[in-house]
């Protein structure tokens, strides 16, 4: 069985919780949006908060994504960032 290419609106959309989207959008960092979401620089610049690379870590106060969402966060951008 061939395994499908992670999607934006049902694999990534979903690990964002509103209180986070709402937090982030009046910085013009539309987590909710895949144009947005998948530039390359803005896919990484949002991994990087999300992983620790760059402080504060997102979200704020966390809880903070596990392993697991941080490595399925990741093959989605390794996966060519699809919708």
């Amino acid at each position: 069985m061939e395994k499908r290419p992670l999607s934006f609106a049902r694999d990534i959309r979903p690990l964002f919780r509103e209180i986070d989207i709402a937090h982030m959008s009046p910085m013009a960092v539309l987590l909710d949006d895949y144009a947005y979401m998948s530039n390359p620089d803005n896919a990484t610049l949002v991994y990087e908060y999300l992983d620790g690379t760059k402080q504060p870590r997102m979200p704020i106060r966390g809880p903070y994504w596990s392993d697991e969402q941080l490595k399925l966060y990741s093959d989605w951008m390794a996966g060519g960032r699809q919708p």
